[in-house]
């Protein structure tokens, strides 16, 4: 049942802000179940990151960030509240010692939230995260990724380890979770380790576009790429927060400068309406290296993007 009232969200015009302990957009917290359309879930876990961690604390503070968003979106008018029963489901379990421990926990809690029949959105949490949620969604029918991200993401190797925030998409290719020939990255940038960094990715088939391309296109282009290259198919958003530009996003482990704005970010996120959207997540926000809050409320903002778009795709598609 639609409009459920277990599963509105407080209202800001009747209920102050500040109120309550924080869920996501104020959404009702909910146990996962099969009364629920999409489900919202942080993740906790930065033990795949090589240089700053605190990413852990995304979750919490994109949280406390989205007291201040309200229910209608102001552009597609998109009431994502009135389309889905959207519950907060609280956060995947990790082992705070053991990061392969902490993987098939997570993979063991989306597989819950899948076998509900929901659509997941992950609040990370480092950028590791995605490969256990695509095990699950997309085990048996790989899914096409929409990348936002200053960095490719396709080592195959970083400090001797396989599985980490700088390896996810390799791995995801590897396993047959995703179709590369279905993936476009946007926003490469910054520093490499080696030149072929990103050569692995294009080699497979991604669409790469660099910030350099992104600049001499334009936005309006990247977004008939994103449209050619994912087409109707199955797919699955991510979005690195240091894809901004660290003017955006110095709350994260690797900000980057000479990225694209928050604007061009929810332009084009705006752009997947339509789509077959099975699957969301929105990572690397470590609050502690941003006291004035900002990058957290920039996710926060860019995460509602995400539910408008899956809200209305939840409503068009077939949600698996």
């Amino acid at each position: 049942m639609k409009n459920d009232p277990r599963f509105q969200p407080f209202d800001a015009s009747k209920t102050p802000r500040f109120a309550d302990i924080a869920t996501f957009l104020r959404t009702p917290r909910h146990p996962i179940g099969p009364e629920i359309d999409i489900a919202i879930a942080g993740v906790p876990f930065d033990m795949g990151v090589n240089f700053r961690s605190g990413a852990r604390h995304g979750p919490a503070a994109i949280r406390e960030a989205s007291r201040i968003i309200r229910q209608i979106h102001p552009t597609s008018g998109i009431a994502p509240f009135r389309l889905c029963n959207v519950a907060d489901v609280g956060d995947a379990t990790v082992n705070a010692l053991d990061p392969a421990a902490s993987i098939g926990l997570i993979e063991a809690f989306f597989r819950e939230v899948h076998g509900a029949g929901a659509t997941p959105i992950a609040i990370g949490g480092d950028h590791t995260i995605p490969l256990p949620i695509l095990r699950v969604i997309a085990r048996d029918n790989p899914v096409g990724v929409v990348q936002f991200d200053s960095h490719a993401d396709t080592l195959d190797e970083l400090l001797g380890t396989k599985i980490n925030h700088a390896t996810t998409f390799r791995r995801g290719v590897e396993e047959g979770l995703i179709d590369p020939r279905r993936t476009i990255q946007i926003g490469l940038r910054g520093s490499r380790f080696s030149e072929n960094d990103i050569k692995w990715g294009a080699d497979a088939g991604f669409r790469i576009i660099t910030i350099d391309e992104y600049e001499k296109i334009g936005r309006d282009a990247v977004i008939r790429e994103i449209d050619r290259v994912i087409g109707k198919g199955r797919t699955y958003v991510t979005f690195d927060i240091d894809g901004l530009d660290a003017a955006y996003a110095m709350g994260t482990g690797v900000p980057e400068v000479g990225g694209f704005s928050v604007r061009d970010a929810q332009v084009m996120i705006r752009s997947l309406q339509g789509k077959h959207l099975v699957g969301a997540d929105i990572c690397e926000v470590a609050p502690v290296f941003d006291p004035t809050g900002q990058t957290a409320l920039n996710a926060a903002n860019l995460l509602f993007e995400m539910l408008c778009v899956i809200a209305d795709s939840r409503t068009n598609h077939a949600s698996r």
